[in-house]
Order: structure tokens, then C-alpha cells, then sequence
């Protein structure tokens, strides 16, 4: 996943309104709480304020210093609902099976203001959401508990929110750091068995909840979503950056595919870099290249006539077989159904 830039003003402002409500609660006034950050308690109120992931960091700071309350993380991830996560959490609600939430959730977590690395894994008996600091996140272990908590108490109110009660409870949870006091609120608010000092966060859940169905499920609602979706993670990633340059290049070359040397040669700069600066933004060139192909090859399938041969020739390919076998591993889907 292409992680989103520090400064970057996308985001509305549901989770920092979200904290400073709850830090309001325990008597510590909203401009305090936003100290910083840029941004006024009025702005939380207007529909057209965009925040960045740097202010959100800010004002969690903010509550670390000023508020001694160990409930302040789990709170505000039990008060975020997917609603206000727009296109992306509508998304995520009419999913056909909880299986296709988890896939969704991943693959458009970036329009969700992504303070972690979010991805998931599936094995014999288990299903878990594997969760990792965003790179360009400067942060101390105070706050990445901050964070960990509050992201792990979305994920389990969101998954107890859409679907029958008792359905969707985690079985355990991983956790990098050691074991902290208050170990009676991660009971209440997750309530699994929990591991402390693992190399990697880890929420786990019986593999069987894949087969569910969250109550608004709705096949083709969910496909115009996700269509919606990435429509909307196409303009993100073409308008911003370093990552965004690259993304226009490569896309104003149909049927070729630049090398990072040319690409690099285009921005008059080295390879090395623009490795270096693409890595600072937590994307590589492939990751690049291939968003760009997924792109093309869909809107050629959804928008024309064309035959596949066709359309693999116009995103790079020499052999239709290999578009084929790409395709798949970008959507799940063959191009030919796809289009169906």
C-alpha cells in the first residue's frame, strides 16, 4: 500500500474532532487539545476542512501530555463509525462477505487518514489485520500504544457494528510492547486473549467469520463503491509528490513502459534519487508502474470495445498471457469478467 505524505490535507476531520470530544470530556478545553496543529475548534465543524496526518500526530501529542486518562485511545476508536468514512466505509458495509471487508479495507485504508500500515493475513484457522507504524510517522512508544489502541478498538467496533451480534469477536491480539496497567480496559474494549512484547501487532479472528455477511450487504452496491473508490485513490495518487509525478509520466505513455531511468531522466534527477525519494513516500517504482497498468486496463475494459490482446499491448504488455496473469493479481478478477 502507497503510504500517504506527513503534510498532506486530505483527510476530514472525523478523528480529531472525535479526540478533542473526548479530551473536552475530562475538562481540558478544545484549544489546548489542538495546540499546534493549525487548526481552531470551529474548523472541526466545517464540512470543507481537510486535515493532515502531521495534525492528527499533533494533537495526540497534545492529549499524551495533558491527559492521564489510559481510556483517552480506546474511546475515541469506539466513537469513529464507518460512516464517517464516506465512499470508503459505505464500502466496507455492503461488502458481499466479511471476506471482501478485509480485502476493501486494505486495499482502500490509504482514504481512511492511515496513521498505520494495515494488511491481512489469512492461515489454516485464523484471520488477522497485521498492523505496522507508518513510516513517516516520527513517533515515541507512548505514542505508538496510543495509536495501536485506538486503531484496534475501530477495527472491533467497526466488525461488531456490521454484522449479527457475536459473530465477529477476535479470539487474540499481538502486541509489540510490554504488558501496561491498565489491562482491564483491554478486556472491555477488545476482550481476547492478549500477547505482549511480539515482534508485530496482530489482531486475530476464527476464520469462519470470512463466510458472514455484514447486514447491508449488497454485491452490486459494493462494486459501484469500490469503483468509487478507485476512482478516488486514482486522483490522490496522480496529484500528489514525488510518487505523484512519477504516476503522471508513466500514465501519459500508453503501450510503453519508461524505465526508472528515463522516468528519472524526465524529472532531471538520478535514479538513485528518486529511489530515495519514492521510498520516503513508502512507494516504489514497480508499485507505481503496475497502479498505473491496473488503472488503464480497467477504465480500457469498463470504456471500450477492445479486445484483450488489445488493451495488453496499450498497458505494456508483449504477451496477453502475462496481462492475464496480472490482471488477476491486481483485482482477483480476469479481465474478461471484469468487463462482464
Amino acid at each position: 500500500m502507497q503510504l500517504p505524505l506527513w503534510n498532506e490535507k486530505r483527510y476530514a476531520p472525523y478523528k480529531v474532532a472525535a479526540l478533542v470530544e473526548v479530551l473536552n470530556e475530562q475538562g481540558i478545553a478544545p484549544e489546548a487539545s489542538l495546540s499546534g496543529s493549525g487548526l481552531s475548534p470551529e474548523s472541526l465543524t466545517q464540512p470543507h476542512t481537510l486535515t493532515s496526518i502531521r495534525q492528527y500526530i499533533t494533537v495526540c501529542h497534545n492529549a499524551l501530555q495533558l491527559s492521564k486518562d489510559p481510556e483517552t485511545p480506546f474511546r475515541v476508536g469506539s466513537r469513529i463509525p464507518l460512516s464517517a468514512y464516506g465512499m470508503y466505509g459505505f464500502a466496507l458495509v455492503c461488502s458481499p462477505t466479511i471476506r471482501e471487508y478485509f480485502q476493501v479495507a486494505v486495499k482502500y485504508h490509504r482514504l481512511a487518514t492511515p496513521l498505520l500500515s494495515m494488511s491481512w493475513r489469512e492461515e489454516r484457522d485464523s484471520v488477522s489485520w497485521v498492523l505496522a507504524m507508518n513510516p513517516v510517522v516520527a513517533h515515541p512508544d507512548s505514542l505508538v500504544r496510543f495509536l495501536l489502541e485506538q486503531q484496534l478498538t475501530q477495527l472491533t467496533t467497526h466488525l461488531r457494528t456490521v454484522v449479527e451480534p457475536g459473530c465477529c469477536h477476535p479470539i487474540r491480539a499481538a502486541l509489540p510492547y510490554a504488558p501496561p496497567r491498565h489491562l482491564n480496559l483491554y478486556k472491555r474494549y477488545i476482550g481476547c486473549d492478549l500477547k505482549f512484547g511480539q515482534p508485530v501487532c496482530e489482531l486475530s479472528y476464527s476464520k469462519s467469520i470470512l463466510s458472514e455477511k455484514p447486514h447491508m450487504a449488497h454485491r452490486l452496491t459494493s462494486k459501484l463503491m469500490w469503483d468509487t473508490c478507485d476512482r478516488i485513490l486514482g486522483e490522490v495518487k496522480t496529484s500528489i509528490g514525488v510518487a505523484g509525478e512519477v504516476y503522471q509520466i508513466i500514465a501519459s505513455t500508453p503501450g510503453h513502459s519508461p524505465t526508472m531511468e528515463i522516468v528519472a531522466d524526465r524529472l532531471a534527477t538520478t535514479v538513485r534519487t528518486l529511489h530515495r525519494r519514492l521510498h520516503a513516500e513508502g512507494v516504489s517504482f514497480t508499485q507505481i508502474l503496475d497502479d498505473v497498468r491496473c488503472n488503464l486496463a480497467k477504465e480500457y475494459l469498463r470504456s471500450t470495445k477492445l479486445s484483450i490482446d488489445d488493451i495488453s499491448e496499450l498497458v505494456g504488455f508483449s504477451e496477453a498471457t502475462n496481462f492475464r496473469h496480472a490482471f488477476h493479481r491486481w483485482t482477483g478478477s480476469k479481465p474478461a469478467n471484469f468487463r462482464s
